[in-house]
């Protein structure tokens, strides 16, 4: 239990980090290109408690699935709908990996190995956050509703009847890839994340990510 409470806290606050910079973008990038609404509820901030989902939080914590609160976008607002959402939707992921460079940079530089015993935790916290960032950037571009990489497909291939079906199953479809696939031995998810990772590590730390 003691193990559990240490890593938490070691992980916590990159957890809380990375999902604020992410649904942030969003919610500016919006806000950019003409719609207020994020600003109007208040999305438009860094600040952890407007944008996590204690729910989601809490099993992201024990299962490693959760989620945060989607940003509210009216796309009636912009002036070119389908880029500008799709634009919107790129901005969450991106923003990880931006965010997550700096910390990379000051991890690889090896200056934090050294630190005295009281500060050695923030290589841990740096790391967290990098690794965070990364799975929550390459997570979300899976082109699966509601996830932005299907925002993204969405956006780009317009009104179609496939793409109407997958926004009204693609939650369902979500759940079934997370909790039912692997049962069967089939790690779809995994598949997806592990050379996005591996190569995402070698450029950001030097080393593969799995």
């Amino acid at each position: 239990m003691e193990r559990f409470f240490y890593e938490l806290a070691m992980w916590l606050p990159g957890i809380l980090l990375a999902l604020s910079v992410h649904e942030y973008a969003h919610a500016w990038t919006a806000v950019r290109l003409g719609d207020p609404t994020p600003k109007l509820m208040g999305r438009l901030t860094l600040d952890p408690l407007r944008h996590i989902d204690p729910v989601g939080l809490l099993l992201l914590v024990l299962i490693h699935i959760g989620w945060a609160k989607p940003v509210p976008v009216n796309p009636a607002h912009f002036r070119r709908p389908r880029r500008d959402m799709a634009l919107v939707a790129v901005a969450g992921p991106l923003s990880n990996l931006l965010s997550a460079l700096p910390a990379a940079l000051i991890l690889r530089t090896g200056v934090l190995t050294h630190l005295p015993g009281p500060l050695q935790g923030l290589e841990t916290l740096l790391f967290a956050f990098v690794f965070i960032s990364l799975i929550l950037a390459f997570f979300n571009l899976f082109p699966v509703a509601p996830l932005d990489g299907w925002r993204i497909v969405a956006s780009l291939a317009g009104p179609r009847p496939w793409v109407l079906t997958m926004e009204r199953w693609g939650g369902l479809m979500l759940l079934v890839v997370l909790l039912v696939f692997p049962r069967l031995g089939v790690d779809v998810i995994g598949w997806w994340l592990v050379p996005w990772m591996r190569l995402a590590g070698q450029v950001f730390l030097g080393m593969p990510l799995a």
